[in-house]
């Protein structure tokens, strides 16, 4: 009977969560029901009215909902790495690495100077600068302990800076579009909202494969299971199933799913947060304002330098390697008339990497930085 009501009780609070996201949606922006979500969650939280149902004591909602948020998240994700994409990658494999790994180092340079200049922690720093994304990162700094508020935080000012600037730039340096691929635009995902007998099916293989691949990652104790496991899954089953069968396989993915995942991990996230985690929130602002203006125009030099290198196309390139996450340049290459194929394949890429390589080091690096506190403690403790 208790399951019943907490249930019914994480429905209202979703609910009335996701109207925040409705209305933000009506934007244009294509992370709006996220932002909108999260902000409306974050204050029903925080101030509690009674007509929420929520207990003084009670810490967010349950943590399925957040699960469920990112194994959508990983199975659309999953889906945008197919034989076409595999083929992009073989022809600029060389350059795309070499970006890829600057564009996390000059993140980790961005959460330093954070951590330094500001009053927040280590953790929080660096996954809040992370360059994975607003969908994934807020999920994982759950996952990893950093303060999900202020990882939030960064993330959207960051995504924001970049939705809104480097478009512009690209016109006003770039008058000149590519239309030749234009055409390419139109593959944005293997997905479609084409309702179907054999993409119905094909969407129940990936599902099944999405649920056993997070079953076997968290068994296997990776970081942030639900969302790696299902990514991964589906995309060897979504390669695999193309290399079979000669070409890319359809699934019925409608646009109304990705809306689902980022309610779900809108309101999860939001729900889990209190005023203290804002604590010293001003000077984070400007701090994390100040260094994601520099990664922004790092990674904007470092495109225009593999452009003229490579042959790829300024539009093309800049939004491949942007820190805005998949759906805010896949969207944006879409109206630039970019290459979207090359775009959605290089962020999403990044993502897995993400997600994959930087939670053990943020362990790593948190527990090397507990261990030297540790012996500078008895060190001061003898001088005082």
């Amino acid at each position: 009977m208790k399951k019943d009501e907490n249930l019914l009780k994480d429905l209202w609070f979703i609910a009335i969560s996701a109207a925040g996201g409705f209305i933000l949606s009506l934007t244009g922006m294509s992370i709006g029901w996220m932002i909108g979500t999260l902000i409306v969650a974050c204050c029903l939280a925080m101030i509690r009215p009674a007509w929420l149902m929520m207990a003084p004591d009670q810490k967010g909602i349950n943590r399925r909902w957040l699960a469920l948020g990112q194994m959508i998240l990983g199975i659309e994700l999953g889906q945008k790495l197919n034989l076409s994409v595999l083929s992009v990658l073989k022809d600029h494999w060389f350059s795309v690495g070499v970006m890829l790994i600057l564009s996390i180092l000059l993140a980790m340079l961005s959460g330093y100077v954070l951590w330094r200049f500001s009053k927040t922690d280590m953790m929080t720093s660096f996954v809040g600068t992370a360059p994975g994304g607003l969908s994934a990162m807020p999920s994982i700094a759950q996952e990893v302990g950093a303060n999900t508020a202020i990882v939030s935080l960064v993330q959207m000012m960051r995504v924001l800076l970049v939705v809104l600037s480097i478009p512009f730039l690209v016109i006003l340096i770039y008058t000149k579009q590519d239309r030749s691929v234009s055409a390419a635009a139109e593959t944005l995902s293997s997905a479609t909202a084409d309702f179907r007998l054999a993409p119905v099916l094909w969407t129940a293989v990936l599902i099944l494969a999405a649920w056993g691949a997070c079953k076997a990652a968290k068994y296997l104790k990776f970081p942030a299971p639900w969302l790696l496991g299902s990514m991964l899954g589906v995309a060897l089953v979504h390669v695999g199933g193309a290399a079979v069968m000669g070409h890319d396989m359809t699934a019925w993915w409608p646009s109304q799913a990705n809306h689902v995942s980022q309610v779900f991990l809108g309101a999860t996230i939001g729900s889990k947060m209190y005023k203290s985690m804002f604590s010293g929130v001003s000077r984070i602002i400007i701090v994390g304002f100040v260094s994601s203006v520099g990664l922004i125009a790092a990674m904007f030099l470092s495109a225009v330098i593999v452009s003229k290198l490579t042959g790829i196309s300024l539009i093309t390139s800049v939004l491949a390697f942007a820190p805005g996450g998949i759906a805010e340049m896949a969207t944006t290459s879409v109206t630039l008339h970019a290459d979207s194929t090359f775009v959605v394949a290089v962020q999403v890429i990044r993502v897995i990497l993400v997600i994959a390589l930087l939670p053990p080091f943020y362990r790593l690096l948190h527990h090397l930085h507990g261990e030297k506190k540790g012996k500078e403690s008895p060190v001061s403790g003898s001088n005082a």
